[in-house]
């Protein structure tokens, strides 16, 4: 009898809000960004095995680069490294997700890897053993993890407990376009020194902080990419946008609306108008 395959979503993350407060001595920059999960993303099957393995497919698998490479293997190394015996197998990703899009698909799907492991090797989703082959593996890889809405800060190693956002309809779109986190990151103009991290609000203010909150990375983005400063514009002018921002360090940007019609009815306008682009209406939140 073959052994016992398991599937898991590894939803897109959206950064909601993005503030960079400071660079550290280390190099790495310090954040605070309030996170959501999209309901498209890419998808990994498990099946255990003797060895170690990973196949790439999906209609974004050309981009995604050397399989050797994939985080979905560096994740798995990293918790064998820390859990003596670790059944491994053979990962199969389907990737959906734009690469280099500030969408977290790399993240998303080594976390999919390391939930997919603890099951089956009887390691409890919320185990702490996860947590440090996590941040071995990637800074955004953590909030990955267990994918519900957070406020996340440090270099993304501090998370909240999950918050109460209400569905937010939305349109995400990326270009493209590729755009290096590394790169985006040095053509940021000096961030504050020494700013201090915002108090959490009050229970029902997310809302209110999204409508409020900015994305620093932007700016930078565009200078490397003018295409996100097209794709905003044409966002902003789609009927029941309630609000268009950059996530991550680029090139996705998102929309939000009024209903999931309204959003509906916006992807297909820019898949008519736009057809290079890449478009999925969404829920993000709920």
């Amino acid at each position: 009898m073959a052994p016992a395959a398991g599937a898991e979503k590894a939803p897109a993350k959206i950064n909601l809000t993005l503030r960079v407060l400071g660079r550290r001595a280390d190099g790495y920059h310090d954040i605070e960004s309030l996170v959501a999960f999209a309901g498209v993303g890419d998808a990994l099957t498990f099946t255990p095995g003797d060895d170690l393995a990973l196949t790439v497919g999906g209609p974004t698998a050309a981009a995604a680069g050397d399989v050797a490479n994939n985080l979905v293997l560096t994740a798995a190394h990293a918790l064998a490294e820390r859990v003596a015996g670790l059944r491994l197998g053979r990962f199969t990703l389907s990737k959906r997700l734009p690469v280099a899009a500030g969408l977290g698909g790399g993240s998303a799907d080594a976390a999919a890897a390391l939930r997919l492991l603890a099951r089956a090797n009887s390691l409890a989703p919320d185990d702490p053993t996860l947590v440090q082959p996590a941040r071995a593996t990637g800074a955004d890889v953590p909030v990955c993890l267990d994918p519900r809405t957070r406020r996340m800060r440090g270099i993304g190693d501090i998370l909240s407990d999950p918050l109460d956002l209400p569905r937010l309809f939305a349109l995400l779109v990326n270009p493209g376009v590729a755009v290096a986190t590394a790169d985006v990151f040095a053509a940021l103009a000096a961030p504050p020194v020494g700013q201090s991290a915002p108090a959490a609000l009050p229970e029902g203010g997310l809302l209110a902080e999204i409508a409020g909150g900015r994305n620093d990375l932007e700016a930078p983005a565009i200078e490397l990419e003018p295409a996100i400063a097209v794709v905003l514009a044409v966002l902003r002018k789609l009927p029941g946008c309630r609000l268009a921002r950059m996530s991550g360090s680029g090139a996705t940007c998102f929309g939000l609306f009024d209903s999931s019609r309204a959003a509906s009815a916006a992807a297909r306008t820019l898949r008519v108008g736009y057809p290079a682009w890449w478009v999925r209406s969404t829920v993000l939140g709920g």
